[in-house]
């Protein structure tokens, strides 16, 4: 999908880290976006801000857990603009730090409700709309452990490995319906965002005692939302299923492939 002035974008946890970064780089691109997140307090003021570049922008309360909530989203985008081009299932959090055994039931339900049941329902509600007019992309937010293993955040890792093989399967469904439909998975490394302290607002999970999770900045490898945003647009551009951001993800992703090949070929 070749972006263009004029398109109409759709992108879930906009409010903040990279999903703001999305919108922000769409918006400069001539797009019109519709920046949607949980967070009101936080949701207009992002849409403002969009709006003091020039850009055509509006903000869309919705909740990615309920299907209904989504449903909402998807009409009042196109109340507003009368079709969409791009649907960035981006809402996210992050698990506690723990091992596998130790990680409470309602963290999993509620990291598979958002993610996971989050990226479903984007889908759903607004897939219809881009093969009814025969073109445009899905782009779902995951992270690079869902390249590779991430211990002691299981809840994450799992939820992640979830998105990148739905989406690598949507892609395939997509291209078999029409050749200007397609999907691909941001899988970035360490993003200098407030996932921590977003996460925390949610109740999904607590920051350590003098942490207050509005950046990351200082930590090694960490990358900016822009970037992020920079190397989305250039895999859905190419149509490239995965796009992988970030210094150490195409190493750690190949170990885990290097891995799983030799464990097969020892099979033969």
């Amino acid at each position: 999908m070749k972006i263009a002035k004029g398109q109409v974008a759709v992108v879930t946890g906009g409010a903040s880290g990279i999903g703001y970064g999305l919108a922000e780089a769409f918006a400069a691109r001539g797009m019109r976006v519709v920046v949607s997140d949980v967070r009101e307090d936080s949701l207009e003021e992002s849409a403002e801000r969009l709006r003091g570049t020039g850009a055509e922008a509006i903000g869309v309360v919705a909740d990615v857990t309920d299907a209904a909530s989504v449903d909402r989203l998807a009409a009042a985008t196109l109340d507003a603009y009368g079709r969409v081009d791009l649907i960035c299932n981006n809402a996210g959090v992050v698990s506690p730090a723990a091992p596998m055994w130790e990680q409470e039931l309602i963290t999993w339900r509620r990291m598979i409700d958002i993610k996971v049941m989050g990226v479903i329902h984007g889908v759903r509600s607004f897939v219809p709309h881009l093969i009814a007019q025969g073109s445009g992309h899905v782009l779902n937010t995951a992270s690079s452990g869902g390249l590779a293993p991430l211990p002691d955040r299981t809840p994450y890792t799992g939820t992640m490995h979830a998105v990148v093989g739905l989406t690598e399967t949507l892609d395939a469904e997509l291209r078999h319906v029409a050749p200007q439909l397609g999907a691909t998975v941001l899988c970035p490394g360490l993003v200098d965002t407030p996932l921590g302290r977003n996460s925390a607002t949610l109740g999904i999970a607590a920051l350590p005692p003098g942490v207050d999770g509005t950046s990351m900045k200082g930590m090694p490898n960490v990358i900016t939302a822009a970037e992020v945003a920079d190397a989305a647009i250039a895999a859905i551009e190419a149509d490239r299923v995965h796009s992988a951001p970030g210094p150490g993800v195409t190493d750690r992703a190949r170990a885990r492939v290097d891995g799983l090949l030799a464990d097969l070929m020892a099979e033969k």
